[in-house]
């Protein structure tokens, strides 16, 4: 295992020397640039996220976030979209525009000879998006088509209303992309103030990597950027899971029964133990075969085709959250194994060979983890957000190859709030 990790810190070692973080000055904001430098192919990859700006932002009007990110792909008001898209198909230029839980997302992936002109198109997009009466009613007809189609999709029905329930009072306990009613009452307006609000120099971070040179970078950015209209810094605040144990009961004409539950996880996304809490969720139940949860219930039992369970760590909230699927008669016997597999989980820990066993994986899959400049861009970008210094998932790697089953236990232990948890079901009411 010594030796897998010392592969992995070879490995690692050149990719994080590649990567940097600096500060560009634009009109006097220091906006934060992670790079990494690769000319394998005649691409850049960027991004230009917007910090504190994405979904737990939507305020009363549920979806705002997201039906913001969709009008923002009309592309501008003088090209219009249809213009705007086809100037861009032709030079094969990708440019995408979404919003998150905690950010909002403008991405562009294009060949090296075309990226000068992808970042004046996404400039001009900055500069006049188009925020037309014709765009907005497009948009809001498609967006309740698709809310209107989700009502029969049963999985989307229960894991909305579990997230509805442990994340109530807070800015999470509501559907991201919107429902018939929210987005019905949606105006215009509300979209634009969103986008004068929100979408900001002092909150902008940029995420670049490919075939470009540093100094490209910084002249490019400057241009794109200085017409972008300044904000405020705004600080992001953490949210608590609900810790009330709830059982929620949804009848559908379905032929199994959908099974998601949660729990609150008292970790945050920058604790040191976040290493610990990696392999804890590995065995409990994000390893698929030779999981807990996967044992129990399909392996030995035969009661669902899969089972998980995985611990969020995020900087606003941290949970735990799974899902299965069962025949209706199952169900109940189905949530009783949950809950007594994760009763135990804490009471009794794991054993070595279940550590061992998650080390070697671990340890062993992360150089596939690393392989493009998408990964590797991704997880330095995840490093900095957190807080954390480039090259921490290293550090992360050495500190669960010396991991111990007793720290590990101790860990466990310390965590019973999982046991509280709260059920969504969707099933067929059986006389």
């Amino acid at each position: 295992m010594k030796r897998i990790l010392a592969l992995i810190m070879i490995i690692q070692g050149v990719l994080v020397s590649s990567v940097l973080v600096r500060d560009v000055n634009v009109n006097g904001v220091l906006v934060p640039v992670i790079y990494e430098k690769n000319s394998a192919l005649p691409i850049v990859s960027f991004q230009l996220i917007v910090q504190n700006a994405g979904s737990m932002y939507d305020g009363s009007l549920a979806g705002l976030a997201k039906f913001s990110a969709a009008m923002l792909g009309e592309g501008t008001l003088s090209k219009g979209s249809i213009a705007f898209a086809t100037a861009l198909e032709n030079r094969a230029i990708d440019l995408h525009v979404s919003a998150g839980s905690e950010t909002f997302v403008f991405e562009i992936l294009s060949l090296k000879e075309d990226f000068s002109f992808a970042l004046s198109m996404l400039k001009e997009l900055l500069s006049e998006p188009n925020f037309s009466d014709e765009s907005f009613a497009k948009i809001k007809q498609l967006t309740l088509g698709n809310l209107s189609s989700k009502q029969s999709d049963f999985d989307y029905v229960a894991s909305l209303n579990l997230k509805k329930e442990i994340f109530k009072a807070t800015p999470f306990g509501h559907a991201f992309g919107g429902e018939e009613e929210s987005i019905g009452e949606l105006k215009l307006a509300d979209i634009q103030k969103f986008y004068k609000d929100y979408i900001d120099l002092d909150n902008a971070l940029v995420v670049i990597g490919g075939d470009i040179e540093e100094a490209e970078i910084v002249s490019a950015l400057q241009k794109l950027l200085n017409t972008m209209q300044r904000g405020s810094k705004r600080e992001l605040r953490s949210y608590n899971v609900s810790g009330d144990a709830k059982d929620m009961l949804v009848y559908k004409d379905t032929q199994q029964a959908y099974i998601y539950f949660g729990a609150p996880y008292d970790l945050s996304a920058t604790d040191k133990n976040t290493h610990i809490s990696k392999v804890a969720g590995f065995i409990l139940g994000e390893s698929g075969f030779g999981s807990r949860l996967m044992e129990e219930i399909r392996v030995k039992r035969g009661l669902a085709y899969s089972a998980y369970s995985r611990f969020h760590l995020n900087r606003s909230h941290s949970y735990l959250s799974g899902y299965l699927q069962t025949k209706l008669e199952s169900l109940d016997e189905a949530k009783a194994i949950v809950k007594s597999e994760i009763a135990r989980f804490v009471k009794d820990g794991v054993t070595q060979d279940e550590l061992d066993q998650a080390k070697r994986f671990l340890l062993g899959s992360e150089p596939l983890r690393n392989e493009t400049l998408s990964q590797r861009l991704t997880r330095a970008f995840s490093e900095y957000y957190r807080g954390y210094e480039l090259g921490f998932s290293l550090k992360q790697l050495e500190l669960i190859e010396k991991l111990t089953l007793k720290e590990l236990n101790n860990f466990i232990a310390a965590h019973a709030e999982i046991q509280n948890l709260t059920f969504s079901v969707v099933t067929k009411k059986i006389d």
